[in-house]
């Protein structure tokens, strides 16, 4: 489960890719989601996952998306079912599975390679409230520690003998009770202790407050930009005007 969950988090590294601006990162990402958005066919679709890999060689956490995609497998084969169950159309099925895939390995590029820090000033810099600014952050930092007590609980719950393995899906949902129950009570803590200590700090009283990091785009992070958004506009032709369908 911990290595599932690592596809996830934010780690530090000296790729080249995570010493971009994280605006750029941003951009990068955004684009593979529409890409994957405009592809309407398979073949489409796995050009489109093909870059996510390359991008995520690039910033060598090509194994942590592998766990991302691993970890997606599920839910896309949910949404496989239940569409050709409806449709009755074993294409179109296979489509929307897939580009769920694609779509989520598109933000977690994103996400695994910027830190809260990054997170923060990109949000600054389009001039969000302030509010839903720390909100937001505050919660993508408290990902990581809600998800280590939610492991240290459950092994201590399996420590006293409780089952959470066994049994069908309603009898491992009641299980589940006496993991969330002490998880609420962390988090009610923790947020309590948050709101002193931001109160101790006089959060809010500055109307503009500055910061202490600034970023500003540098001749390589905008030659990147500019290159994704013409590889962007290159891909959105070929998948409307160059590439022959294959799948009529």
């Amino acid at each position: 489960m911990m290595w599932l969950s690592g596809g996830f988090l934010f780690r530090s590294s000296s790729s080249y890719y995570h010493r971009l601006d994280p605006r750029v990162k941003l951009l990068i990402s955004i684009l593979m989601f529409v890409c994957a958005l405009l592809a309407r066919y398979i073949y489409e679709l796995v050009l489109v996952m093909a870059f996510m890999a390359g991008v995520a060689v690039t910033a060598k956490v090509l194994a942590r998306v592998g766990r991302t995609m691993f970890l997606t497998a599920t839910f896309s084969a949910v949404i496989f079912v239940v569409n050709f169950l409806v449709t009755r159309n074993l294409v179109s099925s296979e489509l929307y599975a897939v580009r769920f895939v694609a779509i989520v390995v598109s933000t977690s590029l994103f996400f695994i390679t910027a830190s809260p820090d990054e997170l923060e000033q990109v949000m600054k810099t389009f001039r969000m409230p302030r509010d839903v600014v720390f909100a937001f952050v505050t919660a993508v930092r408290f990902i990581p520690v809600m998800m280590l007590d939610t492991f240290q609980i459950m092994d201590a719950q399996k420590s006293r003998g409780l089952e959470m393995q066994k049994g069908n899906v309603f009898l491992r949902l009641k299980n589940m009770i006496p993991v969330l129950i002490p998880l609420v009570v962390n988090a009610v803590v923790r947020s309590g202790e948050l709101a002193e200590a931001m109160e101790s700090r006089a959060y809010g009283a500055v109307p503009k407050p500055t910061s202490l990091v600034r970023y500003k785009a540098r001749g390589v992070d905008k030659a990147v930009a500019v290159a994704a958004v013409a590889l962007f506009a290159l891909t959105a032709y070929s998948f409307y005007v160059v590439l022959p369908p294959l799948f009529l």
